[in-house]
């Protein structure tokens, strides 16, 4: 067996058509750039730009966005071998809006089923998942079968070794309800070590939106991090020892939506190199801020020194 993956991720994968235009309405935009997206595949791109071995498990339709997206995982050095085609379903592609600096509509095209719900168990690469040094699923795959068993399946075989990170991901266009999605939410919760979500999903998770009761009921849940993001407020990160509130980094916003995804691989890149509470969140901001100022997700995110650069001036204006 070849040397554990440092990170792999598991969930949505598809194609990003986003406008080349900003603050113009979908009918009227004239042209479009294409990217690979998905949350799971973004987090994966993401700590791949940060120099850490990245993988991601998910499924394609068996059509030439299904060939792109491989091609665009090998070109930035994610390792593709887990991602395999589904002959009876489109690969998803998913449309956006642009109105900075907080408005960005997403228009989802996962129908009749998206080829990422129709992960099976008994494809899983279990041994792979078990000694990866980070474990990253999303909520997004507790949605449907069979993602939502093989998901499962997954957490309970990697039995919380290493780092087990769940990225709430609460979409509720996926879901026939929120009570629902907390039942197989709080199911999850049980075999993970790490809880990712913003005031939205932390809702969905435990029923609560107050930043402090939110960290401290997944705390209960038995994580061992729990990671709040409380949009300008900053990000509230808690263990059982120990707090931090990491403050938002300035940007011009052109796109958000990448945002969370840096930020995901970049608290990858803090976890694996076992860096201080506050210094993982405050370069895990700073990666989101780079991101939210460009207009892609997955090629737009950082390298290191871009993060590094930009912590560095945002604590030359701060001082």
């Amino acid at each position: 067996m070849s040397d554990p993956f440092d990170v792999i991720t598991m969930g949505r994968i598809g194609v990003d058509i986003y406008p080349l235009q900003t603050g113009v309405p979908l009918p009227q935009v004239e042209s479009f750039g294409k990217y690979l997206g998905g949350t799971a595949t973004n987090v994966a791109v993401a700590s791949a730009r940060l120099g850490h071995r990245s993988a991601v498990i998910s499924r394609t339709g068996a059509d030439p966005f299904g060939e792109y997206v491989h091609q665009a995982l090998r070109g930035f050095d994610v390792d593709d071998r887990w991602v395999t085609s589904v002959e009876q379903y489109p690969t998803p592609v998913t449309f956006c809006e642009l109105f900075p600096p907080d408005e960005f509509p997403l228009y989802f095209y996962r129908e009749p089923k998206a080829p990422d719900l129709e992960i099976y168990e008994d494809e899983l690469d279990l041994r792979s998942i078990a000694v990866a040094r980070i474990f990253w699923m999303t909520g997004t795959g507790l949605a449907e079968e069979p993602s939502r068993s093989a998901t499962l399946t997954a957490l309970r075989h990697r039995a919380k070794r290493g780092t087990t990170v769940f990225d709430l991901d609460w979409r509720p266009m996926f879901w026939p309800d929120q009570a629902e999605a907390r039942r197989w939410y709080d199911e999850a919760l049980a075999h993970v070590t790490v809880a990712v979500g913003n005031l939205d999903e932390v809702e969905t998770a435990v029923g609560t939106r107050d930043p402090e009761e939110a960290a401290e009921a997944l705390l209960g849940r038995g994580v061992e991090l729990a990671v709040v993001k409380q949009g300008p407020n900053g990000v509230l990160a808690r263990t059982r020892d120990e707090r931090t509130v990491a403050p938002p980094v300035p940007v011009d916003v052109v796109n958000g939506l990448g945002a969370g995804d840096a930020f995901g691989g970049a608290l990858c890149h803090g976890l694996l190199h076992g860096w201080p509470l506050e210094r993982t969140m405050r370069f895990a901001n700073a990666a989101g801020a780079l991101v939210a100022g460009r207009l892609a997700c997955s090629s737009a995110m950082p390298y290191e020194h871009e993060v590094e650069e930009t912590l560095s001036q945002n604590s030359a204006l701060s001082a």
